[in-house]
């Protein structure tokens, strides 16, 4: 009795927690700085329980306190007990022009959202459109990194000569400017560019020239467009807004789409759990 009264209890437990992903995955969040942009996990695993988990936990609320106060700081942890391979150095970068309120919110998100997509994984990284987090076993902190993580075209504008003309002068003035994180627009052309802060101010203008030559090659005449390296990241948009909005038809189908998956897997668990109940009923 006690073996069947588990079983039922743990089939209520899957299905109630089907219904609370398909509640959250129907109201999703508004605040534009928590819309996921990419994220990723490295392949190798850590054991619950060991040293390096203790260090991992670590560091993501190390990451999560800081951002109360500053829009960007790195960490390496190693709590007592730690051998070099249980250190685990991590970051966090919020957009430069997020509140420090705004900032904490984001990177609390971005750790949660993180704590699942990389589960029991020895690194991962988490875009969200206000911040970056990230956190592993192999130190990258200060390396500049140019690798193409993600590329968003959006269609083409045509041949307007006036609107291609005012997107290479937002560019060529974003690839001059020198710092950090900059903004700036000519009409309806608006863009915006942005280093992870462990670069120097040297590597992050190498790194936001290599995003924006690749923007320009790759995205063409597109009305929009995104280019994410690793360690920075230039964008685009005709349209008078550089943000998520650009792209509310995408994340408008990607919605529809977790949302049909959510459905599909509470039915599917509410067949079994109604299957399992119908079995023991005819047992009784």
């Amino acid at each position: 009795m006690h073996t069947n009264m588990s079983a039922e209890s743990l089939s209520l437990s899957f299905l109630l927690w089907s219904i609370l992903t398909l509640s959250l995955l129907t109201h999703p969040s508004t605040s534009a700085t928590d819309s996921f942009v990419y994220g990723g996990c490295t392949q190798l695993k850590y054991t619950p329980g060991t040293v390096y988990e203790a260090n991992v936990n670590s560091i993501l609320t190390s990451l999560v306190n800081s951002a109360a106060s500053a829009n960007y700081n790195s960490f390496k942890i190693s709590v007592p007990g730690s051998t070099q391979s249980d250190i685990v150095y991590g970051l966090f970068q919020c957009r430069g022009d997020l509140s420090n309120s705004d900032c904490r919110d984001c990177v609390s998100h971005a750790v949660s959202r993180l704590g699942v997509l990389c589960l029991d994984s020895s690194g991962g990284a988490l875009q969200l459109e206000g911040c970056l987090v990230k956190y592993d076993n192999m130190s990258f902190l200060g390396v500049e990194d140019k690798t193409v993580v993600l590329k968003n075209c959006g269609p083409s504008s045509g041949s307007n000569s006036d609107e291609l003309t005012r997107r290479d002068a937002v560019l060529a003035y974003l690839t001059a400017g020198g710092q950090y994180f900059r903004v700036g627009g000519s009409g309806n052309a608006q863009g915006m560019v942005q280093c992870v802060q462990d670069l120097s101010v040297g590597e992050c203008q190498d790194c936001i020239s290599e995003a924006i030559g690749r923007l320009k090659n790759e995205c063409g005449s597109s009305a929009w467009g995104d280019m994410y390296l690793a360690k920075c990241y230039a964008r685009y948009s005709e349209r008078g807004d550089y943000s998520s909005s650009d792209h509310s038809d995408d994340n408008e189908v990607e919605r529809t789409l977790a949302i049909l998956i959510g459905i599909i897997a509470v039915v599917a668990l509410l067949v079994m759990f109604l299957s399992f109940v119908c079995k023991r009923m005819d047992k009784e």
